[in-house]
């Protein structure tokens, strides 16, 4: 088959969405499914208000009505809500192409902790349902968000779990962390309002606080928290050592929708401490893989007594290839009539072979 995506989340975006994208379309591709792109990269952008790192571009309907009949795609899967998210779900709408969406962040909750206004959340849940509503279904990565959305009003909302490449995310000796004083306590994101570090850096437990990333909060929150060790961003090997050397990963998170990092960690031997939300609430194995409680130190104190071979064990449950056979599986098939009448509206013919591309040329 042959599946074009639309995403604002794309390199070189450090975060848990362009991952998941990567790692599915990788999974694809190499069952022998075509992949093709609708990104930001090759495009001019603009920031993102408050999130220098978040690049934003436009996509004119032309661009895709010229993608669409290159490629001729089987299912249209809309991943974001952003500026291209956007047109390309407004160009499927006019012209009866069916397509599904992906709700990745809760940006209700990730507004109301930015702009703490009357009535944020629920104008922001109001838009959402509009944006994700024409879609065959809304994909969500667990259970409870499923629930939530659906409580809220979305429609035909389906599971797309996570992943973990567990060749990389694996425990390895130590970096510059393991010569800290212990316990070693780890965060690895970004460094921003919605993710609530400071809970966990203002949290009063024993050891060293190791903060790997960053972000708009960065500088704010070393000058609050000198004890605290920053690193900046990591990668590869060097992210998975200094990952090894810690004894527990902290999620304070409460407006994640999953928490990918989670995950990772367990798979290089950390239990994770958390706040019994959305995301952890599924993700974490309460007592066996990490510890949930409403009070984040005793979260961070349980979890120091967990097994780390347990941690690993629950990991390994987390895989690629079980995340893409979902997202493949509910995918909206799209007829070739349809196509064909798409493009005759756009005086674009219809090409005689479909572009399904390899990772490069569809990138």
């Amino acid at each position: 088959m042959r599946v074009l995506i639309a995403t604002d989340a794309w390199r070189p975006q450090v975060n848990g969405v362009v991952r998941t994208i990567e790692n599915v379309a990788a999974q694809l591709e190499a069952a022998g499914h075509g992949v093709r792109m609708l990104t930001p990269e090759g495009r001019r952008t603009a920031a993102l208000p408050y999130y220098p790192e978040i690049r934003l571009a436009r996509l004119s309907q032309k661009e895709i009505t010229n993608t669409v009949a290159d490629f001729l795609p089987d299912h249209v899967h809309v991943s974001t809500e952003g500026p291209i998210g956007l047109a390309v779900r407004r160009w499927c709408m006019r012209r009866g192409l069916p397509f599904t969406t992906g709700y990745h962040t809760r940006f209700p909750e990730f507004l109301a902790a930015r702009f703490p206004l009357p009535g944020m959340q629920r104008i922001a849940y109001a838009v959402l349902r509009r944006f994700h509503g024409p879609g065959l279904c809304v994909m969500v990565p667990t259970p409870s968000m499923a629930r939530e959305l659906g409580e809220r009003g979305f429609n035909e909302v389906r599971i797309w779990t996570r992943g973990v490449d567990h060749a990389r995310f694996r425990p390895l000796p130590g970096g510059a962390t393991a010569n800290l004083p212990g316990p070693r306590l780890v965060y690895v994101g970004r460094l921003s309002v919605e993710k609530n570090i400071e809970a966990f850096l203002g949290a009063e437990t024993p050891g060293t606080k190791v903060v790997i990333g960053d972000g708009p909060s960065r500088k704010s929150l070393e000058a609050r928290y000198p004890e605290a060790h920053f690193t900046g961003y990591l990668f590869g090997d060097d992210l998975v050592r200094e990952i090894s050397g810690c004894d527990v990963f902290v999620f304070p998170s409460c407006s994640d929708t999953f928490g990918l990092v989670m995950i990772e960690a367990m798979a290089c031997g950390l239990p994770v401490a958390a706040y019994p939300a959305p995301g952890p609430i599924d993700v974490v194995e309460h007592g066996v893989s990490g510890w949930l409680d409403q009070d984040l130190r005793l979260s961070i104190e349980n979890a120091l007594s967990l097994d780390p071979a347990a941690a690993i064990a629950h990991a390994r449950k987390y895989t690629w290839a079980e995340s893409a056979r979902q997202f493949a599986g509910s995918l909206a098939p799209i007829a070739p009539e349809t196509v064909d009448a798409a493009l005759r509206r756009d005086a674009r013919p219809r090409t005689t072979q479909g572009g399904a591309s390899s990772t490069g040329k569809a990138r």
